[in-house]
């Protein structure tokens, strides 16, 4: 266990279906939390009747300095693992062995008192993780530049925003310096800059030889931070191992996300005031809505949205990834009849049709954003909101030819060729000089 940071064994929670959360005082939640930084967490005995099980015998080891990303769809028990593992909540069996204190940045409103400035927590957290008041003060002027929170942080934090919040929260959880950091969906809070950010220390976090656990539904994420990668399915670890091929796995069996999602309430839908997503959909060439797509055929990326305030120049686009991680290339609606024109009010479906050998074979997943351009303003961007698998046939009309083997690289034309035959002026000419007839 020496260089062990987790070990899970038959780890199972289940929770009783209505029931009702205990009410912990604060006074209760920082003692729970100051109890000594290694320890077992126990299994309470199970419910006898009416429940589900968030998670069933999960059993893995992570190493002290890994850093390890937890992926799977909603409802795969992904939040729970990270609330035991947090120490927040006890498993209804098996048993958890955590070494070392844990920074966890789990949601907006955990591990934060709403009652106390936004100074008092930063003292208040590096207290629960052991640290004395002259080392938290020798990181205080970090976490409140990283955070960008300087004018409110004697502001009692129940005044913050969301964002505001969050950043001050992973601020903290980033430089206290805890030997475990535990992140789980928490940067859709912030813009994309602080986003970018966040990753970006987290990268430093892990490069530093902590171990750090990443819950994200944002796959390149995922792929960029992590080495490893488990993916959970309704509770249960069905994979553990290299993150890309972690990742392929949720993507081909379709764990992950799918050719089509709507968001049938507007309420809870991403947008704003100016326009709101309804849905996203990829489509094969016979306006099918596909998963699978042949290499050699278009493929059709669908973006239905409601517009709710008249007068803007609102600008749909896709960013498209490899399940790799890697951008494929980011397209914009900047032709057709809404180009530069203020659109009224109502439901519009906008299509972009990717040419038929052009992307080489594998996983595609589809971010969908609505920008305006002067200024530049984000109205949402769904992370990961399709994915689709290009699929190229052995018949050899692709640009893959008569080749069976593996081929790398994140598109794959058919590209004009030229050969000439034999010695002459024409055949010495340089490729620059030279055009397919």
């Amino acid at each position: 266990m020496n260089d062990l940071a987790v070990r899970c064994e038959n780890l199972g929670k289940r929770y009783r279906i209505g029931a009702r959360v205990p009410y912990h005082r604060f006074s209760d939640v920082v003692s729970n939390l100051a109890m000594a930084p290694f320890r077992r967490i126990h299994a309470r005995p199970a419910a006898p009747e009416g429940f589900i099980w968030a998670l069933e015998d999960v059993s893995f080891e992570i190493r002290a300095g890994e850093v390890v990303g937890i992926i799977g769809r909603n409802g795969a028990g992904k939040s729970t693992l990270l609330k035991i593992l947090s120490r927040i909540t006890e498993p209804t069996r098996g048993e958890v062995r955590i070494r070392g204190t844990v920074g966890s940045l789990l949601e907006v409103g955990t591990g934060f008192h709403p009652e106390l400035t936004g100074r008092e927590n930063i003292f208040l957290n590096g207290a629960i993780l052991g640290m004395k008041r002259a080392e938290i003060a020798s990181k205080f002027d970090q976490i409140v530049a990283f955070a960008e929170t300087e004018k409110f942080l004697d502001t009692p934090v129940k005044h913050y925003s969301s964002g505001m919040y969050m950043r001050l929260a992973f601020a903290v959880a980033a430089h206290l310096e805890p030997e475990m950091l535990v992140v789980d969906e928490v940067l859709a809070v912030g813009d994309a800059g602080f986003q970018k950010k966040c990753l970006n220390k987290m990268q430093e976090v892990g490069v530093a030889g902590r171990t750090v656990l990443f819950v994200s539904h944002n796959i390149q994420a995922v792929t960029r931070l992590c080495p490893r990668t488990i993916l959970l399915d309704r509770g249960r670890l069905t994979a553990d191992g290299p993150s890309e091929s972690v990742v392929h796995t949720y993507l081909q069996t379709g764990l992950g996300v799918s050719a089509e999602r709507r968001w049938p309430d507007p309420r809870s839908a991403p947008g704003n005031e100016v326009a709101r997503l309804v849905a996203v959909r990829v489509r094969a060439e016979d306006g099918t809505v596909s998963a699978h797509v042949d290499i050699r055929r278009p493929v059709g990326i669908e973006m239905e949205f409601e517009v709710l305030e008249a007068g803007h120049v609102l600008v749909p686009n896709f960013h498209l990834y490899s399940d790799e991680g890697l951008c494929v290339f980011v397209v914009s609606e900047t032709r057709g009849e809404w180009h530069r024109r203020p659109r009224p009010a109502g439901r519009y479906v906008s299509t972009v049709w990717i040419p038929g050998n052009f992307l080489a074979e594998g996983s595609i997943v589809v971010h969908a954003a609505m920008s305006t351009m002067n200024p530049l303003r984000g109205h949402f961007q769904e992370l990961d909101a399709v994915a689709f698998q290009v699929v190229d046939s052995l018949d050899g009309d692709s640009a893959r030819g008569d080749f069976a083997g593996k081929i790398p690289g994140i598109v794959r034309p058919i590209l004009s060729w030229t050969t000439r035959y034999g010695t002459g002026s024409s055949a010495d000419l340089p490729p620059s000089q030279e055009r397919p007839s």
